[in-house]
Formats: structure tokens, sequence, C-alpha cells
């Protein structure tokens, strides 16, 4: 076996060994070389050469998203470090385990004038559950911290810091290690308290004729089927899901926009909940926010075993248990009340479903039709990865198959990554299950991470979906939208771009859609192409898509 011959790098490689960190995303450089050597030499690991920092962090993320097992990414000195913030921000608020390991020059050569040297330490300080600023001399205070970083990524889900000093030489290498290191057992310092008496919020619930579930992103098959079934069957209370909740029941409300932008005063007032249960991580539409914090209700119930964002301003009871065990312990404590809540919302939900068929029957082509398409054509059984802004925000407004497993950045809501995510995923996904994984997205996104596709171990099932209106549409939606060369150029960032070159330069297959009869040809052909990846591009109207998805809004009453 070949070692760096530096005994930091020995420590912190056979600590991610016996800790049971195997998956290994490292960017190319110099400083970092004795952890790549020890990486890369050593079979029990699994390595990945991403060459663009950014992109690597958020290939990473995609991996530990669809493993729930950490991820490290390595790094050489200097602003590479400073690329994967964007992807350790979104692994924050999302909740996904990843150990960034960064090379550094030692703390003698910071601040005198050295090529490639920034302030390392504590760089993620305002996002990181822990920095481990280790010392170049191996201690069993650098172990410890070691140990500690990896521990804590794993079981408060987020990431970690490792800053790593190393002076050279760099390359040299050792056929025996050097070291013994110390592993500790994780010692959990906040455990989960027991489940509190819920005598008290069950007399609330038993006497409550209006109650909400509001579900934000979840992973699938999280949530018991006695649990739905319950929800779905009380008639005192409404379940509303998000395309990411990865929650289906046909009780559900899955489309939130569509039911309630058509709302008046009254209806809002009718559908205030007087209780409101959350769980789940963020909350895509914008609209049941506002509703929420206009009308707010009485309680509002936050379960999750690490954090309670008081997203309406109506905070009243954090559970800080998992929502299996809380319906587990609290259903048997329920019973029945009289209400009209639910029929009163499913009224709704049935009007509003006949108000949406018959607009898509009507309306030409555009982004809302294509939307519609391309999600009602995703193979059954797919991963469906979806990139931020109009993407996942047209995502809402379509039913999608029970079986389809959806997947979006939301912990920041930010399109940097959205591509090297899905690839992240679908690699990982393709190691494990062979799923197929698909990616939709739109233009400004894409081109944006395209260096997302610089990248040796895209599965050849990986199939991207790229809805091309020429620029940022979703800000033709907002107010504040008028056709000038300001708007133009500094918010929709018009272009004439397509991904045909990138395409070809990265060995993707290419094909295009301008209307229904090519996209229709164009899909049936992407799902049966399995010898490359592919790109799907699909022109749409940029000055119509606007007009065309504000006016459903209007037609739905």
């Amino acid at each position: 076996m070949i070692y760096p011959k530096i005994p930091l790098a020995q420590s912190i490689i056979q600590i991610c060994l016996a800790k049971g960190v195997t998956t290994i995303i490292i960017s190319p450089g110099s400083r970092n070389a004795p952890l790549t050597i020890g990486f890369v030499n050593n079979p029990a690991f699994q390595c990945y050469s991403i060459a663009d920092e950014r992109c690597a962090a958020f290939f990473a993320l995609g991996i530990a998203q669809q493993t729930k097992q950490p991820v490290a990414l390595v790094c050489t000195s200097g602003s590479a470090l400073l690329n994967y913030y964007p992807a350790f921000a979104e692994a924050f608020y999302s909740q996904i385990p990843l150990i960034v390991i960064s090379a550094d020059r030692p703390q003698s050569k910071i601040d005198i004038g050295d090529g490639q040297t920034i302030r390392q330490e504590n760089v993620f300080a305002n996002h990181s559950l822990y920095n481990a600023n280790l010392n170049e001399v191996v201690s069993k205070e650098n172990d410890y911290k070691i140990n500690q970083a990896i521990d804590i990524a794993l079981n408060e889900k987020g990431p970690v810091h490792i800053n790593a000093p190393f002076e050279e030489p760099l390359y040299e290498t050792v056929s025996e290690l050097s070291i013994d290191i110390m592993v500790n057992a994780f010692a959990n310092l906040n455990p989960l308290p027991a489940i509190e008496n819920l005598s008290e919020f069950a007399s609330i619930w038993n006497t409550s004729t209006r109650k909400m579930i509001l579900v934000g992103v979840n992973d699938p098959d999280m949530i018991s089927d006695k649990t739905i079934h319950f929800l779905a069957d009380d008639q005192s209370v409404v379940v509303m899901t998000e395309t990411t909740s990865n929650l289906h029941h046909p009780n559900f409300i899955n489309n939130i926009d569509t039911i309630i932008t058509p709302f008046t005063s009254d209806d809002f007032e009718t559908f205030r909940p007087e209780i409101l249960v959350t769980f789940g991580g963020m909350i895509v539409s914008k609209r049941i926010k506002a509703f929420l914090r206009k009308y707010k209700p009485k309680h509002h119930w936050h379960i999750d075993t690490l954090r309670a964002y008081d997203t309406f301003g109506a905070l009243t009871n954090h559970f800080n248990v998992n929502p299996n065990s809380f319906f587990e312990a609290f259903l048997p404590l329920t019973t029945a009340i009289k209400s009209d809540y639910f029929i009163k919302m499913d009224a709704v939900q049935t009007l509003r479903k006949e108000k949406h068929r018959a607009y898509l029957a009507k309306i030409p082509f555009s982004d809302f039709v294509v939307f519609e398409k391309v999600i009602k054509g995703v193979p059954i059984n797919s991963q469906l990865q979806i990139s931020n802004s109009s993407a996942i925000r047209y995502a809402q407004l379509i039913d999608i198959h029970p079986s389809i497993d959806v997947y979006c950045n939301r912990g920041t809501s930010g399109i940097d990554g959205s591509t090297s995510t899905a690839i992240g995923a679908a690699v990982s996904s393709f190691g494990r299950d062979e799923k197929q994984t698909v990616f939709i997205t739109g233009d400004i996104g894409f081109l944006y991470d395209s260096n997302a596709l610089w990248n040796q171990y895209i599965p050849k099932n990986f199939k991207i979906i790229l809805i091309n209106n020429g620029g940022g549409g979703i800000f033709r939606i907002l107010p504040g939208h008028e056709e000038s060369p300001v708007f133009n150029t500094f918010f929709e960032t018009s272009h004439c771009l397509t991904a045909e070159h990138l395409a070809k330069m990265y060995g993707f297959d290419y094909s295009i859609a301008s209307d229904e009869g090519s996209l229709e040809t164009s899909l049936t052909a992407l799902y049966n192409q399995s010898d490359r990846p592919s790109i799907l591009e699909i022109f749409t109207p940029t000055l119509e898509n606007n007009r065309i998805l504000l006016q459903y809004f209007k037609e739905l009453i």
C-alpha cells in the first residue's frame, strides 16, 4: 500500500476509513497532494476527480442526498476552498452531510504575501456545524477534531470543515503508516428528548374543526402508510403537499398555488386553519406562505429533530422528534370531530382540476404546455431532479406519478449547482439501483452550471430536459416587469445561446423540439436512447410564456 509521508495526511485518511467515509471527491491541486495520494491509492475509497470545485461540491451534495452518508471533498489551498461555499450553504439548509477537507499552507505562511494563501480557518463559520482547524503536528487533539467533524456531519446532518496545513515536500510516499490513530465512538451531546406528554395537544386537536398539514421537502417513503391514511381519512384535516414532498394520496392537495391563488378574502378566512402542523424542509409556494402569514393559525406545531423555522410568524410548539414517532404516539389520543373542512377544500380542488384541463387544452405551445407534457412523460419509478426558479414553480402546478422521487436544491433555492447535484444523484442511483434519473432545468440555470458536464462519471441513462425560453423567464411574472433594455439585459439576461455545442463537446446525444409534435417525438426518442447521456432542448416563445401563466390563474375561478 502507498501512503503519503506526511503524518497528518495519514491521520485524516485513516480516520475517514475507520468512520466509514469512503466516497471522496477530489479537485486537482498541489497542496492537497498528500491527501490525494492517500485516498486514491487505497481501494477502500471510491474517488472521483472533478476539476471545478463548485461543481465538485454540488456533485458531492447529490451523492450524499441519495445515500444519506457523509461525502468528503478535498481541495488545494487558496480560493479553491471558497468555491465550495454555495453547496456548503445548501447542505446546511437542506440538512445533507458533507465533509470539506481543505489543504492549507502552514500558519507561518499566511498573510506574509505568499502565493495561493487566504485565511482558511473558519471560512464557513456562518454555515458550518463544526470547524476542525488542525495543527501540522500529529496529535490526539487533531484526531479528536477529525472524529468530531465526521460524527457531527452524520448525526446532525450538515456540512463540516476540516482544515489541514501541510508543509513541503508534498509528494513523498511511504509503504507503512507512521501513526496510530485515535477513533472515538460518537457521544451525542444532544440526544433527542423523550416524546412529551401529548394529552394537552390532543385536546386542542380533538376540538378543532380545521386542521391543515403542510409538508415541505421530504424524502420518499419517510411517512408510514398508517399515518398517511389517518390524515387522508379525517374530514377535519386538509393535507397540502408539494412536488418535493414525495407524499401521495388521492385526498391530498398537491397543487397548492392552483388551489389558493384565486382565493378571495372570504375564502382565506373560510380556510384559515385553527391548527397548522408542518414537517419536512423548505416550502416552495410563496402563496401559501403569504396566506398563513396574513391569516395566522391559532396553533402552529412543527415536527423536526433538528430545526423549527418560524416561517409564518405563528409557531407555538416544536416537537423535537421525527414525524413517524410523533404521529405514532399522537394518533391514538385523537378522536373524530364533525367537520366540512376537507369537503369544502376537495370541492375547490375538483373545480380547479376541471379549469386546469380546459385551459391546457386551448393554449398555444409555451412553457406551461411543455412542463405539463414533460412531467407527465417522466417514466414511472424514475428519479426526477428539478432546477430552481421557473422549473420548480411550474412543477408545483402539475400532477406527478407517485412512483417518481423528486428532488430540488431548496435549502438556499439558488440556480447554482442544480445540474451538478443531479449528476451526483444520478451517479449514486445508477451505482445502487440503476434508477433512471431525469433532470428538468431552465436555460439560465443550465448555462450557469455548464461545467457540470465536465464530468467523466455521468451515467449513460442520464437525461437532461432543457427548457430554453431565451432568458430568466421567472422575472417576467414578478412585480415590476416592463419591456425595456434594462429589464432584458440586467434582469431577464436575454440570450440566444443553445446547448448544441456543449452537448457535442461533452459527448451527449442532442435533440431539439419547438412545437407539440416535435416534443412528443423527441420525448419518445429520449427515453428509448440508452447508449449515452442525452440532452433534449425545448425552445419556447419568450414573450408569450408569462402572459399564458398569469392568465391561467385568472381562469381557475
